[in-house]
């Protein structure tokens, strides 16, 4: 599996589908078009498609201001957000200091946003910014608070984003608004992952009820860009995108313990039916 540039620990991330996005893209000839992700989290899949050149620019969307921040924080504060990550210490005192950076994230510095969003990620179970801190409060477990948080490879990775900031923008809204600014946009193909259908409250700081998943279905009906979505696996995603062709592919969760799941790839018409190894074809 292709290792991930981000420097964001997501779950549910789809960097480990590189290979089958690239093939699908450079089969369909949309390599070198530009790529959307409405949902954009880790952006580990969106980042090894830049940096291998499979797509020319990348429209990065997360609702989350936390999420989207960071990102731009990225691009733009490089030097500062790498001097914190240099500088970082790891006491649960320091901990609970950048959880209540959370609690203020509409009013908060964005370097300090940023760097606890960042830090949260990186210190939490499986990388939820909401979760608990790796080894517990009281640090008896395992693994201690910092066994995730390699500063000099998450440094070379901010870095090597910034690199890149000509080629990427950063948004901060609700994905159907994003879609529908991107709609008369040439070349360009969406790539979409919204909030696990099931389980999602547990790990997202904006997750989905039935209703929202409609609206997504809605709009990419009608969208005339073409796209890719993934999901979990169920009947209610199936139900919802009964007019697609969806297939069935494996991933590598990391979410509690680590397990393989099934999940769902839907595609729009443009890309008739795929045939990959990765992929099964449900009828």
């Amino acid at each position: 599996m292709k290792r991930s540039p981000s420097p964001l620990r997501y779950p549910g991330g789809k960097a480990c589908i590189f290979d089958m996005t690239k093939d699908i893209l450079v089969g369909h000839n949309l390599n070198g078009w530009q790529y959307a992700e409405p949902y954009a989290g880790g952006c580990g899949l969106a980042l090894s498609l830049l940096f291998d050149g499979i797509v020319s620019r990348l429209h990065l969307n997360d609702i989350d201001p936390s999420i989207a921040t960071f990102w731009e924080s990225v691009l733009v504060y490089t030097d500062e957000l790498a001097e914190r990550v240099e500088n970082a210490v790891f006491t649960i005192e320091e901990w609970r200091k950048q959880k209540q950076i959370q609690k203020a994230k509409l009013t908060a510095n964005p370097i300090d946003l940023a760097f606890s969003t960042l830090y949260l990620n990186r210190t939490n179970r499986s990388g939820i910014i909401g979760a608990g801190v790796i080894g517990g409060l009281a640090q008896t477990g395992n693994y201690k608070m910092d066994c995730r948080f390699n500063k000099v490879d998450i440094i070379s990775k901010i870095y090597a984003i910034a690199k890149r900031q000509m080629d990427i923008y950063i948004y901060n809204l609700d994905a159907i608004d994003f879609i529908k600014k991107l709609e008369n946009q040439e070349n360009l193909v969406l790539m979409i992952d919204p909030p696990y259908y099931n389980k999602g409250q547990t790990l997202y700081a904006n997750f989905y009820r039935h209703d929202d998943h409609a609206k997504i279905a809605d709009i990419l009906t009608n969208t005339t860009l073409p796209w890719i979505l993934t999901y979990d696996n169920t009947l209610e995603i199936i139900e919802l995108y009964q007019d697609f062709n969806k297939y069935s592919f494996s991933i590598n969760y990391s979410v509690a313990k680590k397990r393989v799941g099934n999940e769902l790839l839907i595609a729009s018409p443009i890309f008739n039916q795929l045939t990959h190894h990765h992929l099964t074809f449900l009828d």
